[in-house]
């Protein structure tokens, strides 16, 4: 068996069973089936999940009733009765991921197909438990009046907050943890404020979870996603599931201090990474140059206009990010490390090109199925798209587990 068989192998969804007590596994595993091939017979479904014909069919019915499958109609393939095709319904119930970052705050509203229905972008003054909650009810308020929808069609929210969770102060670069939040339940206040169920999730966590439902991660079943917040931190899929930690704190990258391949080392919290390589390391640089870049449209503009200021940092910033992707990959084995986040494609493929020639690490092998470094393709609005996945998967994938933090609406 080759290396990519074994790696299809892992990257298959988990085998359904038919007693009676996993029927709501077994339901997750027929909607991912369905989701990941876009449409099946009842038929194929048993065959890829592993299901009796039986089990297979009362499960279809049942999501018919319940709004998550649409009939298609009969796909005509040979002799015989054409079997009915069955798919996720894109008009089903919706879903909200909603990320809360230092400087703002994005939300966004999902369909069951992973299809953005709706979102908003808007600034944040106040970052505090006392405004968060109220102001999350609101944007979720706007969303569904733009598309019509009504509050029971929602799944639930998940919420995305930098990390790390219960260690305020610890960040090493300006405001990338929100302070005040220490010792308070986040997911319930959110619910309470919602009326919602609510997931809590870190950032890069839930833009690993996006990038690998709707990105460069489809085909990917272990992949470590480096995320540019204000900090820097580090989402680890492995065998399709995210990695999480004791305390939802897995991947504080941003943190550590390495030695850049050219310069001096700095140790202590000055060295930490996200010091030199993340948004707030960007502008800050820019900043002693005299230039503003408050958005992702300002750094775009001056990639585009080579700004030797933005040049000099890819560089400084590729010079600490090569020994760090070769320590991921020493450590976590991944098939590939995806950048994304709150930078510009162009930038994050400046940041990849100038990373090479990469050290040596056990990824250093001729015969590899993709580059050891790629760009993530869910833009600006990764950790969002993962955020509104968390409510899915706790109802259509077997596969990624819900975080570390959940809470139903106030009763």
């Amino acid at each position: 068996m080759t290396s990519q068989d074994k790696r299809g192998m892992r990257q298959r969804v988990a085998i359904g069973s038919n007693p009676e007590r996993n029927r709501a596994h077994n339901r997750r595993v027929v909607l991912e089936v369905i989701r990941l091939h876009g449409h099946l017979g009842r038929t194929d479904i048993a065959r890829r999940a592993q299901l009796t014909p039986q089990a297979v069919a009362n499960i279809v019915e049942e999501l018919l009733d319940d709004g998550l499958l649409i009939e298609l109609g009969r796909l005509r393939s040979g002799r015989g009765q054409p079997p009915i095709q069955f798919a996720v319904n894109p008009d089903g119930p919706l879903t909200v991921g909603v990320e809360i970052a230092a400087d703002h705050m994005v939300t966004v509203l999902l369909d069951l197909s992973g299809g953005l229905r709706a979102q908003a972008i808007s600034r944040l003054e106040r970052t505090d438990p006392d405004f968060i909650p109220g102001h999350v009810a609101s944007e979720v308020e706007k969303l569904q009046t733009m598309v019509g929808a009504t509050p029971t069609r929602l799944l639930g929210i998940g919420v995305v907050m930098p990390g790390p969770f219960e260690i305020e102060g610890m960040s090493s670069v300006g405001p990338a943890t929100l302070p005040g939040w220490t010792g308070v339940d986040a997911a319930t206040l959110i619910a309470k404020a919602t009326g919602e169920h609510v997931v809590l999730e870190n950032d890069a966590t839930a833009a690993a979870v996006g990038e690998r439902l709707y990105g460069a991660g489809r085909q990917l079943g272990n992949f470590c996603y480096l995320y540019f917040g204000v900090g820097l931190g580090l989402g680890v899929i492995q065998e399709g599931r995210p990695l999480r930690g004791a305390f939802g704190n897995a991947g504080e990258i941003g943190h550590i201090g390495l030695v850049p391949r050219r310069g001096k080392a700095i140790h202590g919290p000055e060295g930490a990474l996200e010091r030199f390589a993340s948004v707030y390391a960007l502008r800050d640089h820019l900043a002693a140059a005299g230039i503003a870049a408050t958005s992702v449209e300002d750094i775009q503009a001056l990639h585009d206009a080579n700004n030797p200021h933005l040049a000099a940092w890819i560089a400084v910033a590729a010079d600490y990010l090569a020994p760090t992707v070769a320590m991921i990959e020493n450590i976590f084995d991944p098939e590939a490390v995806v950048f994304g986040g709150g930078l510009p494609d162009s930038v994050l493929d400046a940041v990849i090109s100038a990373l090479y020639p990469l050290p040596m690490s056990v990824a250093t092998r001729s015969a590899r199925a993709s580059e050891r470094v790629l760009r993530g393709q869910t833009g600006q609005l990764t950790a969002a798209l993962g955020a509104a996945a968390l409510p899915l998967l706790e109802t259509v994938s077997p596969h990624l587990s819900v975080g570390p933090a959940s809470a139903g609406p106030a009763g």
